[in-house]
């Protein structure tokens, strides 16, 4: 088998081509590396994939795996799931798998079941025409025009995700040079950067994304204009966002990921309640905050435990929430109802932009509004405050408060020895907690009221 290196070098010299069309209609050529030239096996592919593969073969319609699959396995990383195209219409593929699902409008797609998995299988497409499916601000809007695979190669955001692997010879074909700007470690758009933006400005965050997961590099041209173009996420849905928001930080590298949404003036277009305080904190508290959870979140991912995206958000909104209840207190308000006040209008703002489903939202107050109650330790509350659903998850981002700077050492570390000892140590310690010293007012001696005198006869 040979390197990437290797591949890229023998075929500079010597490139089995076909002919196609690019994207302006100008004639290309692919470059072909048949099976003996390149370190893909099908040892590598989900039972699932090879299922759905050699289906639509035996059908008799043309099959491929493409996209960010045979570039992770061309980088040897392992895939996150298996993307399937071909030149059958999705009708056509429904019918071929009766445990399948059309799906989409703008982009129709199908879903084929295989045991526990879901592949999605998707026709190639054509180019947008620009007077039919592209609105006035440069938008896909409608993205149905099937076509060949050279014209699907050419439509794809970038070239490393343009790359075909051919289930009948087992072969990797390449219209855009995809293969060359793996082996230089490059990340480049397909066309003219600025279209292909304003097309799609998802297109953006992908590319960061990139970066951040495989550590390789933005071509010139693809990032000088992200962070003029970023303002276009404002015309993509709430909804949207949220879902490109869990890739992103979700991700396993959402530490390097946020420094480079940063970088590139495009987190606040994301999170801009957020970001207006990160840039105007004369101290380094709510940065090391966020950067804990974030470096806490890629190390419980790389070890196989779960995260909550709930517990994400919470450590990216609490600094706004945490001054807007500081505010809030200075009006003399209570301190729940401020921190409730403080919270309900910044979940509010945020889902305007990006779409936080309720599920996480709850959660995500409840770890806030129990900030507060850790502090009431006294009498039953300690004992009443374990017992609580989320007081696990309230604990774990006190220590997070605590360890980024917060006066909390000393109440974290009690909550920490409290929770693990029996009863009456438990007791024994919310006994040691000294009470609030009150001034009680004197209280006036009560008069006795005299009985009347009788009055003799």
């Amino acid at each position: 088998m040979l390197s990437l290196n290797k591949i890229f070098d023998r075929f500079a010299k010597k490139k089995p081509r076909i002919r196609g069309r690019g994207l302006d209609d100008n004639v290309s050529e692919a470059l072909i590396i048949p099976r003996s030239e390149h370190t893909i096996s099908r040892k590598q592919i989900s039972a699932a994939a090879l299922h759905v593969l050699y289906g639509l073969k035996e059908a008799g319609y043309e099959s491929y795996l493409v996209g960010g699959c045979v570039r992770d396995l061309l980088l040897g990383h392992e895939p996150k799931d298996f993307d399937i195209t071909t030149n059958a219409t999705p009708e056509q593929v429904h019918k071929v798998f009766r445990r399948s699902q059309l799906i989409g409008r703008r982009f129709k797609l199908v879903h084929v079941r295989h045991g526990r998995e879901i592949i999605e299988v998707a026709t190639f497409r054509a180019p947008p025409q620009a007077e039919i499916d592209v609105d006035g601000a440069g938008r896909i809007m409608r993205d149905n025009v099937y076509g060949t695979m050279e014209q699907d190669a050419w439509r794809r955001d970038f070239t490393i995700n343009a790359l075909y692997y051919n289930i009948r010879d087992f072969s990797i074909i390449d219209y855009t040079g995809g293969i060359g700007d793996l082996k230089s470690g490059v990340i480049k758009l397909i066309g003219d950067v600025e279209t292909r933006y304003r097309e799609d400005p998802v297109r953006m965050l992908r590319a960061v994304r990139f970066v951040g997961k495989l550590g390789l590099k933005l071509d010139p041209e693809t990032e000088k204009l992200i962070p003029q173009c970023a303002k276009l996420l404002s015309d993509i849905p709430a909804a949207r966002l949220f879902e490109e928001s869990l890739k992103l930080y979700l991700s396993g590298n959402a530490a390097v990921t946020h420094e480079l949404l940063c970088h590139y003036h495009v987190f606040e277009h994301l999170f801009p309640q957020t970001d207006k305080v990160l840039h105007t904190e004369q101290d380094d508290y709510p940065r090391t905050l966020l950067m804990k959870a974030l470096e806490n979140t890629d190390k419980r991912i790389d070890e196989g435990k779960t995260v909550t995206p709930a517990f994400l958000f919470a450590a990216i909104l609490w600094e706004p929430t945490r001054q807007l209840w500081q505010q809030n207190k200075e009006r003399n308000i209570p301190p729940i109802p401020a921190l409730q006040r403080a919270v309900t209008d910044v979940i509010l703002t945020q889902v305007t932009r990006v779409a936080i489903p309720k599920r996480f939202t709850v959660m995500t107050r409840d770890i806030w509004t129990l900030q507060p109650r850790l502090e009431m330790r006294r009498g039953k509350r300690a004992f009443r405050l374990l017992t609580h659903p989320k007081f696990r998850a309230a604990y774990d981002f006190l220590l997070l408060r605590a360890e980024s700077g917060e006066p909390l050492t000393e109440l974290a570390e009690w909550w920490t020895v409290f929770q693990f000892a029996d009863e009456s140590e438990q007791q024994t310690m919310v006994n040691q907690l000294t009470s609030p010293t009150k001034t009680k007012a004197k209280r006036k001696p009560r008069r006795r009221r005299k009985k009347p005198v009788e009055k003799s006869e």
